[in-house]
């Protein structure tokens, strides 16, 4: 997708137990998924109704490197925002990995693929559906958009239904190309973080970097 897709006292206690909290939370594991299991989470999304979503919506994003929050362009891109509370909702997000990993570009993750035994199907993944383009937002550094099929065989532009990738850098290059959705509004240094792994072919990451846990809540409740 280079050009195509893409806190000795009760304080210290506290935050000694704060610590291992965190420490535990950026290593939490996921079970290995079947491809019934996998097939059976796709018809249940699939089955979902679009929520609705608001403005002050945000979600958070907890990795294994830390957390990020994203805010959502629910005027620009109203479907793409609602579809990612849908699958947040569901748990999709949970346990998959980032799968592509090109530093000074984006990290693309999404796919829930990443959570069966087969490395090499991981990016070709979804939730069985395609969302619709909205083609009006700029790609900043820290900007969700959706990954979708380039060519001729996707003249609509249309959207992957659940793969994402989160702008490194300003790209300015995709701008008019690619659905853009939201924006990391908390996390930054973690966007680093992920895009500094060591990667093999396909810039695919050596070491699993994984979503642990994605939930919705609102900028007021941060």
């Amino acid at each position: 997708m280079r050009k195509t897709v893409i806190i000795v006292s009760l304080l210290g206690l506290l935050g000694a137990c704060s610590k291992k909290s965190d420490e535990m939370e950026m290593s939490m594991t996921h079970e290995t998924l079947t491809t019934e299991q996998i097939e059976a989470i796709m018809e249940e999304v699939s089955a979902m109704e679009m929520p609705t979503i608001e403005a002050d919506e945000v979600a958070v994003m907890e990795t294994s490197l830390g957390t990020m929050v994203i805010e959502f362009d629910v005027v620009n891109a109203p479907v793409h925002a609602a579809n990612f509370k849908k699958l947040v909702m569901a748990g999709y997000y949970d346990g998959i990995s980032f799968h592509r990993i090109i530093p000074g570009f984006m990290i693309q993750g999404g796919d829930i693929n990443s959570r069966d035994d087969n490395p090499n199907n991981d990016g070709v993944g979804g939730p069985g559906y395609t969302i619709a383009a909205e083609i009006h937002n700029l790609h900043k550094k820290g900007t969700i958009a959706a990954a979708r099929t380039g060519g001729p065989g996707n003249p609509e532009r249309r959207s992957s239904g659940s793969q994402f990738y989160i702008c490194h850098v300003d790209i300015p290059h995709l701008d008019g190309e690619y659905s853009a959705y939201g924006q990391v509004i908390e996390g930054m240094d973690v966007i680093d973080k992920i895009a500094a792994v060591k990667t093999g072919p396909g810039d695919k990451p050596i070491e699993d970097v994984r979503i642990n846990r994605v939930y919705m809540t609102t900028k007021s409740e941060l």
